[in-house]
């Protein structure tokens, strides 16, 4: 968990800002590629609320939005049915105003020229047009399956243009720490590289192994 210096606020920002890529290079685990942005320029980063779905119903989600805690992140599974809209405009609306930082959800989402207008970050695996129902039940809490990774309550995730990773809660700090290890290491390779140094010299890279006609 954050250090008593860092509130999850700043921890949040500061994972925002050194990225999933980088994220990923130090600990975290990448969901598969099939997750992304549901609009160009959505990112995300923050405590995560775990939900899963009946399969075509979006009962779970309502309930999640309603009782989540002020920057989280829902993490959601619609198990064997993904071609549905499970958000819209209306969730992203009443996530808006509950102060939710965003959704990943293995699944379909609509009305997505209006969730970008508003703002709010989504990563889904399509936009689908079909709706669902309303009373299938679900569970809220409970450890999910997203992306190909396990993803419990508590864990955070990151998500930018390079995809969405996922920092278990008890690994959070290590990974915030090798990130950051790592951002400055690639900011003095680029000082390098600007002054006419290569990548095959920095990184010790065996060129002979590469045949040039």
């Amino acid at each position: 968990m954050p250090g008593p210096a860092q509130s999850p606020r700043s921890l949040a920002e500061e994972l925002l800002a050194l990225g999933a890529a980088t994220a990923g290079e130090a600990g975290a685990t990448p969901m598969q590629a099939r997750i992304r942005a549901a609009w160009p320029g959505a990112r995300l980063s923050g405590s995560v609320l775990t939900v899963r779905c009946s399969p075509g119903d979006n009962l779970a989600i309502h309930v999640a939005v309603s009782s989540a805690p002020a920057a989280t992140v829902l993490v959601v599974s619609v198990g064997d049915d993904e071609e549905r809209g499970y958000w819209g405009e209306v969730l992203t609306t009443a996530a808006l105003a509950r102060g939710l930082a965003g959704l990943v959800v293995q699944g379909g989402v609509r009305d997505v020229s209006a969730v970008a207008s508003l703002g709010f970050p989504v990563f889904a695996t399509m936009t689908a047009l079909g709706g669902t129902a309303k009373s299938g039940g679900g569970e809220v809490g409970a450890p999910v399956e997203v992306g190909g990774v396990r993803v419990c309550t508590g864990d955070w995730v990151v998500g930018d243009a390079d995809g969405v990773v996922v920092v278990e809660r008890d690994a959070l700090e290590r990974v915030t720490e090798r990130a950051r290890a790592r951002a400055e290491k690639e900011r003095r390779l680029f000082v390098e590289l600007r002054a006419g140094r290569t990548t095959t010299e920095l990184l010790g890279l065996d060129a002979s192994a590469v045949e040039v006609t």
